[in-house]
């Protein structure tokens, strides 16, 4: 699928690529909204509609993914919420071999998530995902999301990867395509973000169900 002889920074999303994100479907459609409608006294569909609505008013940008905005939105404490499943955040069965094979190749492994600080340390906290990374990064650190071509330019100055050199990895096609017009020459998708749900039909882009099968060719080919 690589020369990964080409390749000396890798950039992994988190949340549906490393970690399954069933934990975040969950929260977000269901967890978040039955509290919501506890708090507020209204029927749970109801929930499920007015968030539904406020997520979709923000979908992209980096209010979206900011556990700050959604504790103001709600009046709900959020993080503690999260909390409440915190059993449920997982890395995907093949995050491992992955991503040591990765750190065994002399690869640059980068993590550039979307999610709140608070978000990623929890993850930290329950998964150590940490200790697979040279380098984590929340985009809130540059106050703009991954679809945005602002990132992109402000973590390129930060961390001065070669965008030629360079393979980025995420479930989400729209943030993919911000990449890619960004000229990161090394794209590839995640198709089975939940484990829970069916898997994803890709054509925009290489894409994989199981980590496993690059694992061999980084060891070998590096």
């Amino acid at each position: 699928m690589f020369n990964w002889s080409e390749i000396s920074t890798v950039l992994i999303d988190m949340d549906g690529t490393i970690l399954d994100l069933h934990f975040d479907n969950h929260f977000w459609h269901e967890h978040l909204p039955l509290r919501y409608s506890e708090k507020m006294s209204i029927s749970l569909a109801q929930a499920k509609e007015e968030l539904l609505q406020n997520y979709q008013e923000v979908a992209g940008t980096i209010e979206w993914y900011c556990l700050d905005y959604w504790q103001a939105q709600t009046k709900l404490p959020i993080t503690t919420l999260k909390r409440e499943i915190q059993h449920l955040i997982q890395l995907r069965d093949d995050a491992h071999a992955f991503l040591t094979a990765l750190k065994k190749a002399g690869k640059d492994v980068v993590l550039v998530t979307n999610a709140h600080p608070d978000a990623l340390s929890l993850k930290v906290e329950r998964t150590q995902l940490d200790q697979y990374f040279d380098t984590l990064y929340s985009t809130h650190e540059f106050g703009v999301s991954k679809e945005s071509q602002k990132l992109w330019q402000q973590l390129q100055a930060k961390h001065g990867f070669d965008n030629n050199s360079t393979l980025f990895i995420d479930d989400s096609i729209n943030i993919l395509k911000s990449a890619q017009r960004f000229g990161i020459k090394h794209l590839l998708a995640v198709a089975n973000p939940d484990s829970k749900k069916a898997v994803n039909v890709i054509d925009d882009f290489p894409a994989i169900t199981d980590f496993n099968c690059l694992v061999a060719d980084i060891l070998q080919n590096s």
